[in-house]
This record gives C-alpha cells, sequence and structure tokens, in this order.
C-alpha cells in the first residue's frame, strides 16, 4: 500500500454509525483513508472498523468528545500521528440531540450546553485546529489539498420550539460554514455545509419520532416522498471531497428532498 502520507485522507466526527458512517464508507470506496471518531470504546467499533479496512484503505479510531478541550486534543493527536501532516478532509458531522425534547419555555441550560457544546462549540474549535494544520501544509507545499465540510440540518432555518438548542447550535454551525469559508479562501481550502432534511438515524429511531415522521412524509412534507438515509448524505460529500465545486465555497447544499421548499 501506499504511504498513507501520500494518500489524502479524512476524519469523519460521529463516523462510526448513521449519517458519519455512511460518508466514511463513501469515502473509503473512493480511495480515501479515514479517522473515524466516536465516543464509544474501540472494540464497540470494530465490525465498522472492519468493514472500511476491507475495502483496502487504513482505518484509525480516534475516541473522544468533540465537546471538551481534552476531547478534542485526543482526536487531534490520533490524526496527526496517523497523517504525518494535515487532514485533506474534515467532516464535522457529530451531533446530539437534547436530552430531553422540552419547549423553550421550559428547557435547561443543561440541556441547552449539552447540545451546543457539541454541535457547534465542538465543531468551531476542532475546525480551527485542523485549518491551522491545512493552512500550515498549504504553505509548504502548494500542491496540498484541504477542505471542509460541515453536516449542518434543516433546523438551521426550520424552527422546532420543542428542540430549540438543536436549532440554534445548527444555525451557528450555518455562520461557521460561512466565517472559516471566508478566511480560508486566501489559502485555497473551500468550507461547505450540507443540511439534510428528515434522515433515517439512530436520532430519529424512537418509535415517536418514527411515527411522527411517517405520518408528515406520507401527507406530504417532503417533495421526494421518502425518508432521506446515510448515503444520500454520503454522496454530497464525496462530489464536494472529489472537489466537484471548486468555486463555490461558503455554499450549502441542501439534502432534504425538498422539504424546504416553499409550497402552496
Amino acid at each position: 500500500m501506499n504511504d498513507k502520507s501520500n494518500r489524502r485522507t479524512a476524519l469523519v466526527t460521529g463516523g462510526s454509525r448513521g449519517i458519519g458512517f455512511g460518508i466514511a464508507k463513501f469515502l473509503a470506496t473512493d480511495g480515501w483513508n479515514v479517522v473515524l471518531n466516536g465516543m464509544r470504546p474501540e472494540e464497540s467499533v470494530a465490525e465498522a472498523l472492519d468493514e472500511l479496512r476491507s475495502l483496502g484503505v487504513e482505518v484509525a479510531y480516534a475516541r473522544g468528545d468533540i465537546g471538551s478541550v481534552e476531547g478534542r486534543d485526543s482526536i487531534l493527536d490520533v490524526v496527526r500521528n496517523f497523517t504525518g501532516g494535515a487532514l485533506n478532509l474534515l467532516v464535522n458531522n457529530a451531533g446530539v440531540a437534547p436530552k430531553q425534547r422540552l419547549d423553550i419555555l421550559e428547557t435547561t441550560e443543561e440541556n441547552y450546553d449539552f447540545v451546543v457544546d457539541t454541535n457547534l462549540k465542538g465543531a468551531f474549535f476542532l475546525t480551527q485546529s485542523v485549518a491551522n494544520d491545512m493552512v500550515a501544509a498549504k504553505t509548504k507545499d502548494e500542491s496540498f489539498a484541504g477542505r471542509i465540510v460541515n453536516i449542518s440540518s434543516i433546523s438551521a432555518t426550520v424552527a422546532s420550539v420543542n428542540r430549540g438548542e438543536y436549532c440554534v447550535a445548527k444555525a451557528g454551525l450555518s455562520m461557521v460554514t460561512q466565517l472559516f469559508a471566508a478566511r480560508l479562501g486566501e489559502s485555497g481550502i473551500p468550507v461547505y455545509e450540507i443540511r439534510p432534511g428528515v434522515t433515517k438515524t439512530d436520532m430519529t429511531s424512537s418509535p415517536e419520532v418514527t411515527e411522527k415522521y411517517d405520518r408528515l412524509i406520507e401527507e406530504g412534507l417532503c417533495v421526494t416522498k421518502r425518508w432521506g438515509y446515510p448515503e444520500d448524505v454520503a454522496k454530497a460529500v464525496l462530489a464536494l471531497a472529489r472537489d466537484d465545486f471548486p468555486y463555490s465555497t461558503g455554499q450549502v447544499v441542501m439534502v432534504d428532498g425538498g422539504l424546504t421548499i416553499p409550497r402552496l
């Protein structure tokens, strides 16, 4: 196998299942070495890691909570040891839902901090660190190619008053995309945002949520009359990772089945 420092390497946060693992599989199939980040012990994600390795790429696992300084440092240690340099792609996918779905008149600071620390603050500061590594690599070698993709949500603009923390975090992540796109433009490092709609993941797997969205989709919530799947998001990430949209930095790719199209 080629030396990993000469191959493209991606970090996918929250990559051991759901949308994140779907993204990792598509990248691995395309020949990317992959660092998966998650919170579970490595032995608990061994099957996922083996599946990626079976695609002929090198894979590492970086356990850590991106919502904490210690967690981010741990993740970055694994990444830097694995790459011997800088990432070519950061996919900020890790996300949590509120511990309790509470009306915004009743929610708690604990709920708010839990969601925002991971979904917004963690992504911001992980991006800051990775971006600095990418800029340094680009300064050293003009041929270096780096890019960043943030997995946001339709909740960045679609209000859900019983999970306001999540909406606030995703709206903030949208501005993070624009900020880093503006800052990194001079280094030729594009930054993108993908907004999934109603997607089949662990976050939507409870009977209550599944029943709700099954009914809404049947009633016409989405133009494309089905749930979204992790591979729908993964295909969009792969197109951006391949640099198919080099003149579109800072832009949003909607993967929502037309849910957010204004309709009468």
